[in-house]
């Protein structure tokens, strides 16, 4: 069967990593995108090896050899994953008013462009939905009777969305207080961990403690009681668990490469817009190790009971 021929914009992010860049294009030559916008981050300033892998990352997009307009953001300087991507984004949302995302090391395989092709339209004006997401976590488990089901959690290996959904993006946070974080979460989760371990990050945020976009984009989508489509299979594999990752050094190793499946045609849509609660825990409970510390406080409790037998035998 001949590929699939997309019919969103596509973005484009990449930085010194020409070989993860070109296997990502490849994908992206196959779909044929009529409209494809490039965002580059420049070399880090005395990292003399940038150089080169960022001169030769941005030559892969010189090998566009089929009818589209191609539009370029190559930075001089290096920006870092937090802005070099922010920015990337809105530039690209001002000029489309939706389109699909592909960082430079998530591989998507072609029916992920008919996914976000048939449900960037459907949900077009429904402000519930703040993205599509490729990314599935599930390790085979499906969620209701649909093709998708709808997250908390806005995954972004491989992502489309809105202009109406970034427009709400705040890089720093600032129209948002630590007291309104903790009362939005605890109305999401429920395991005290998972709560912290948000809040953990909201602070480092305002500090600007991380150099990361993609926190701030969940947080915000928290706040908003925003949804994310999520297939009920994985479109995407990221192949950015490697020494030189900015930040996926440190996720779970089954989230590593995952395999991707095929979709089956056409799309049957969910009949309820409710979010898959338990689907979200699965992962986030590997990602937050929750199940490592809940073992880590039932051996202190344990201890605890022990020591206060112990103390009670003294006195018998």
């Amino acid at each position: 069967m001949a590929n699939y021929h997309v019919q969103s914009p596509v973005l484009l992010l990449s930085f010194n990593r020409p070989d993860t860049a070109l296997k990502i294009f490849e994908r992206v030559r196959e779909a044929r995108p009529a409209k494809l916008y490039i965002a580059a981050d420049g070399p880090r300033a005395g990292v003399e090896k940038d150089t080169q892998l960022c001169r030769e990352t941005r030559m892969i997009y010189d090998q566009v050899d089929w009818d589209c307009s191609v539009h370029k953001l190559f930075s001089e300087e290096n920006k870092g994953c937090k802005v070099a991507v922010a920015e990337a984004v809105t530039w690209f949302f001002q000029q489309e008013e939706e389109g699909i995302i592909l960082e430079d090391d998530c591989l998507p395989i072609n029916d992920f462009f008919y996914f976000c092709d048939q449900l960037l339209p459907r949900y077009r004006h429904d402000t519930r939905m703040v993205n599509i997401t490729g990314t599935n976590l599930q390790m085979g488990k499906k969620w209701g009777n649909g093709s998708y089901y709808f997250s908390q959690y806005s995954h972004i290996w491989g992502w489309a969305s809105w202009r109406r959904a970034w427009e709400a993006y705040d890089i720093d946070l600032e129209h948002y207080n630590e007291k309104d974080a903790v009362a939005v979460l605890e109305n999401i989760f429920s395991d005290q961990f998972l709560i912290d371990g948000w809040i953990e990050i909201f602070q480092k945020l305002k500090r600007k403690e991380i150099d990361s976009w993609d926190y701030q984009f969940n947080l915000i989508n928290f706040f908003r009681n925003g949804l994310c489509i999520t297939p009920n299979v994985n479109l995407i594999s990221n192949l950015g668990f490697r020494p030189d990752a900015t930040h996926t050094y440190n996720v779970p190793e089954d989230h590593a490469n995952l395999p991707a499946e095929q979709l089956e045609k056409p799309l049957v849509h969910p009949l309820h817009f409710t979010p898959e609660k338990r689907a979200d825990y699965y992962f986030l409970s590997k990602d937050f190790r929750l199940e490592e510390k809940w073992q880590k406080v039932k051996k202190e409790q344990l201890l605890r009971r022990r020591f206060k037998r112990w103390v009670r035998s003294l006195f018998k």
